[in-house]
């Protein structure tokens, strides 16, 4: 994976005010840490940053250029993102060089068209791998052409790139080949959802129910004075 390099400045001011001044300068607060250094607030050009997330992905190299010192490299860990908005809110930068082994989340991609009369399921959506630092993968491909029913696909069936290594537990499912389901089990799905359905009661009933615990509560009441006497 390509480096990017990307202007960054210092930052003096912290907290939610000052983040949102940021924000409004159309920048994005950052903290830079990693390799026992002190960590390190920045600012990253939003429009830019979000450019290089959108083409590299989730772990995006960066080479910034801090203030015009000397560039240094970093590796995104964590970008949060409004709930509600289209903006990103934060980001958390790790320090890497060249050379050295991260571990860093893939996500994993399914390809390909199961037999005919299937159903694709995937229950793990990313892996956690150890790759170099300047060559860490988009994605992790893993094709279904013309599985059939009852096909499973471990996280050790995954086929990494050279010099990465799998961290996530080599016996996690992630994709499974099952019979697609029929018209009569749908039809048949339905009428169980029917099935537990209670209907309310008219207002009829409702009135009805009520003045019988009405005089079910005179009768306790009697009951309960002719004792106390």
């Amino acid at each position: 994976m390509a480096q990017t390099r990307i202007p960054a400045e210092n930052r003096t001011e912290f907290g939610k005010g000052a983040a949102r001044r940021t924000r409004r300068a159309g920048k994005i607060p950052a903290v830079l840490y990693g390799h026992g250094t002190d960590p390190v607030h920045l600012s990253l050009p939003s429009l830019e940053f979000a450019a290089v997330v959108r083409e590299q992905g989730r772990n995006a190299v960066l080479e910034l250029d801090v203030d015009g010192s000397k560039p240094q490299l970093a590796l995104t860990k964590t970008v949060v993102v409004h709930p509600l908005r289209p903006y990103i809110e934060h980001v958390d930068l790790l320090v890497i060089k060249r050379g050295e082994k991260v571990s860093v989340e893939l996500d994993v991609v399914v390809t390909g068209d199961a037999a005919p009369g299937t159903l694709v399921t995937q229950d793990l959506n990313t892996v956690l791998v150890e790759a170099d630092a300047l060559n860490i993968p988009e994605n992790i491909e893993i094709s279904v052409e013309d599985a059939e029913i009852g096909t499973q696909y471990f996280a050790k069936d995954l086929r990494l790139p050279g010099g990465v290594e799998l961290q996530t537990d080599a016996e996690y499912l992630v994709v499974q080949v099952i019979a697609a389901p029929t018209e009569e089990d749908l039809e048949a799905e339905i009428d169980t959802e029917g099935a537990g359905v209670v209907e309310e009661p008219s207002d009829e009933e409702e009135a009805a129910e009520s003045a019988e615990g009405e005089g079910e509560g005179e009768s306790a009441s009697d009951e309960s004075g002719s004792d106390d006497k």
